[in-house]
């Protein structure tokens, strides 16, 4: 056997041993709830989170932030130049409360709770491929920079300039989201994702004495959507989703005004602004209607460059020691590795824990596999 596939067989042999471990760890993470909209619950999470990193020796740092909860920063030093960034997020989508009817608990070898698998679990793998490196005796060559954030899950508008900078100093990016599938497959490709807003004026009237008089906002508004509708390519990656609608203020008046949300998402990002164009070309089809556009994409897509693929290859090498086959996938949803990636640095997205049901009562992770993905996640930070 080669060098390397006798160190991932003891980075695997270690972890497994510390498996209830890593479990106990990750019901601490999920019993601290974090939507991402509560600062308070979130910076008791960062606390949570930096207090570990400190106890492994990592220079430490609490970014505060004044509306959104603060993101954590620790850094492990290397014997020599370069560096590597992992990313993750401590935010989820569930509300203050959910652990009472969605509490912590292991059953038919999964780890079921709010924010298990996206991505607390991932918190935890991060700490444990740092915890056995020391346990085998190995240091990494590059600067390890973890970078975890509170507002992921929210179009990481307070962290995506600090995500940014701290990729343009590293060789590649490592993110710890969810894998797809039972089988964890990785990301090599995302797509890019944006939000849109339709907002239609119109005039009111009565709508029984003078319908004329007026200009229903509501019917412009689904007029545009049959428009938005043709703007789907699914050759392309392209798809155009009406998902939010409002307008109206009683059943007998002519609607003054509606809006819309519009989920906007592109497989390549030469499409953005040709996208963008047809939106922002939009006109009022009822005369004296009104109509504006807001918005589009904001996350750019994740592409799957040379980069991304030797990243995926030499994880794929590193599974292959364990004796494991792992293959790669396209997701439609964005990450912050969609950031990274369209800075042209290297970047492999989920590299978290295998399990299913995000972001509903169904989620969950497989004990099992947290520690082969925990020496996953060692390998290349001991060998990119």
């Amino acid at each position: 056997m080669s060098e390397t596939g006798l160190m991932m067989r003891s980075l695997a042999s270690e972890l497994g041993r510390r498996r209830s471990r890593m479990v106990r760890l990750l019901g601490e993470f999920v019993r601290a709830e974090s939507p991402s909209h509560v600062k308070p619950a979130l910076d008791h999470l960062a606390r949570r989170v930096a207090a570990e990193w400190r106890t492994r020796g990592a220079s430490v740092r609490l970014l505060e932030q004044k509306t959104r909860g603060n993101h954590v920063r620790a850094e492990i030093p290397g014997r020599r130049g370069g560096q590597i960034l992992v990313l993750g997020h401590m935010d989820t989508v569930y509300p203050l409360g959910t652990l009472e009817k969605m509490p912590f608990r292991i059953s038919g070898g999964r780890a079921w709770g709010p924010g298990t698998f996206d991505m607390k679990a991932g918190l935890v793998l991060a700490l444990f491929a740092i915890d056995v490196l020391g346990w085998v005796g190995r240091r990494p060559q590059k600067r390890l920079v973890f970078f975890w954030n509170s507002d992921e899950e929210i179009d990481s508008d307070s962290s995506r300039a600090l995500i940014e900078r701290e990729a343009k100093g590293s060789d590649a990016v490592l993110v710890l989201e969810p894998p797809l599938g039972a089988e964890g497959r990785l990301k090599t490709g995302r797509k890019g994702v944006g939000t849109a807003e339709i907002i239609v004026t119109g005039r009111a009237a009565h709508a029984g004495l003078d319908p004329q008089t007026g200009i229903n906002a509501v019917h412009e508004l689904a007029l545009e959507t049959t428009r938005l509708v043709k703007l789907n390519d699914p050759r392309r990656g392209i798809t155009v989703q009406v998902t939010m609608v409002s307008g109206g203020t009683a059943s007998n008046v002519v609607p003054e005004s509606a809006r819309a949300l519009v989920d906007l998402r592109i497989a390549k990002l030469a499409d953005r602004a040709r996208l963008e164009r047809k939106l922002e070309s939009l006109r009022p089809i009822l005369k004296g209607a009104q109509l504006e556009v807001r918005g589009g994409i904001n996350r750019p897509p994740l592409e799957r460059s040379p980069g991304v693929v030797e990243l995926f290859g030499r994880a794929q090498a590193l599974m292959r020691d364990l004796g494991v086959s792992i293959q790669e996938c396209f997701a439609g949803g964005g990450s912050d590795g969609n950031f990274t990636a369209a800075l042209g640095i290297p970047t492999l997205d989920g590299l978290g824990a295998v399990g299913d049901g995000a972001h509903s009562p169904r989620e969950h992770v497989v004990v099992s596999s947290l520690p082969e993905r925990a020496a996953l996640i060692a390998g290349l930070l001991l060998t990119v």
